[in-house]
């Protein structure tokens, strides 16, 4: 297996497991003010990311259709989470367009190359691992909020799922 077909795949059992724990969120747990963090700002915040380092640099970034701008932020205007929650409807719309860029992304890259964000010291390969580690960080809590608000079980994907 090629290098970059590895990346590929594992970007997109990464995205399965996200779309799973955007999927199964229950109603009432998708803006929860319990939680100075809520579910869907963390999805949002998870997608804009993942999304933004597999871009060359900063400038050449080009945001997903329907993604807010501010999503990268927890709390981006400084009311304490009160904005209108994007919906998961939305997110999924998101995660699908963001899925169908990943092959053509991961294939533009020059994994041997610096990172392209000053602020991040390695190469294009490095930060690929980087990236799916946050990716999965994030997953993984809102996973971990789903089981123990909601019984909810997330399945693994261990590597690219069937179709895509």
């Amino acid at each position: 297996m090629k290098m970059k077909t590895a990346i590929q795949s594992q970007y997109h059992a990464s995205l399965a497991m996200l779309r799973q724990v955007v999927e199964l969120c229950p109603a009432v747990l998708w803006d929860d003010p319990a939680y100075k963090n809520r579910y869907w700002q963390i999805a949002a915040h998870t997608l804009f990311y993942s999304h933004f380092y597999l871009h060359p640099s900063a400038e050449d970034f080009q945001p997903l259709r329907g993604l807010r701008a501010d999503s990268h932020r927890f709390d981006p205007t400084g009311d304490d989470g009160q904005q209108e929650p994007q919906t998961q409807a939305e997110l999924l719309g998101l995660i699908d367009q963001f899925s169908a860029q990943i092959n053509d992304l991961v294939n533009a890259l020059n994994l041997e190359a610096g990172s392209g964000f000053h602020w991040l010291d390695m190469t294009k390969f490095e930060l690929q691992f980087y990236n799916i580690r946050h990716l999965m960080q994030h997953t993984g809590e809102l996973a971990e909020r789903l089981w123990q608000v909601a019984g909810i079980e997330i399945r693994w994907v261990g590597h690219r799922p069937e179709g895509v």
